[in-house]
């Protein structure tokens, strides 16, 4: 691969590299999750430092590398800037941040978990779902796409079945759709606890995002 790629995504994590460099894990749509250096992005003034930022969504236009790609530009639609201006906000935003960073694998395609995660991110600077809510259908959804949800759990008699309509409309739901209900206080609970235990089956790490989430947010 030679010459400029222009490819949509998002950033996952930001870390400085050097003096004034910034290493950028990316999700992308076509290249699945991918580090870059933005060069030069922590001088004063540089061109790639708001693009070199978590939560930056757009269009990023790199350089291939051997081992990594070098970006070059940058055109952000969105930085959900909405996330930053409150801890709960950017507690829950960095926790779907990480949890996508789990899944996404380079050279996969990257469309339906970027998607998704626009889409929650979105969910999480309106104030029509608690967040709560958003934070399980999340997870739940993007458990899914990753085939590790038992879709049993939609039709287990034993849960209430307002927790059984949630988890099926959050298995399935068209994603435009995704956070368009709400449940009551104890089919929420009980989302959560069974989210809880499904997650800690499935996935084998634990969060630092996560750990503060439930220790500061509740």
């Amino acid at each position: 691969m030679s010459g400029e790629i222009a490819v949509r995504g998002m950033v996952l994590q930001t870390a400085p590299a050097g003096e004034t460099d910034v290493r950028l894990v990316l999700l992308t749509e076509t290249l699945g999750k991918i580090t870059a250096f933005a060069r030069g992005a922590r001088r004063m003034g540089s061109r790639l430092l708001a693009a070199s930022s978590p939560f930056a969504f757009g269009t990023f236009h790199l350089y291939a590398g051997r081992n990594s790609y070098t970006l070059v530009g940058a055109d952000i639609t969105n930085y959900f800037e909405e996330l930053r201006e409150n801890l709960t906000g950017v507690l829950y935003g960095s926790f779907f941040l990480e949890f996508a960073s789990y899944y996404a694998q380079e050279g996969m395609d990257g469309s339906d978990i970027l998607n998704l995660l626009y889409v929650s991110l979105l969910a999480l600077t309106k104030e029509a779902l608690p967040d709560r809510l958003i934070r399980v259908v999340y997870e739940i959804r993007l458990m899914v796409i990753n085939g590790e949800y038992p879709q049993d759990l939609k039709d287990d008699p034993s849960l209430l079945p307002g927790t059984r309509a949630a988890v099926a409309h959050a298995v399935s739901a068209p994603l435009r759709r995704l956070f368009s209900f709400t449940v009551n206080r104890e089919v929420l609970e009980e989302l959560e606890r069974v989210q809880k235990k499904t997650r800690e089956r499935f996935v084998d790490r634990n969060f630092s995002s996560l750990r503060v989430l439930d220790t500061i947010a509740g």
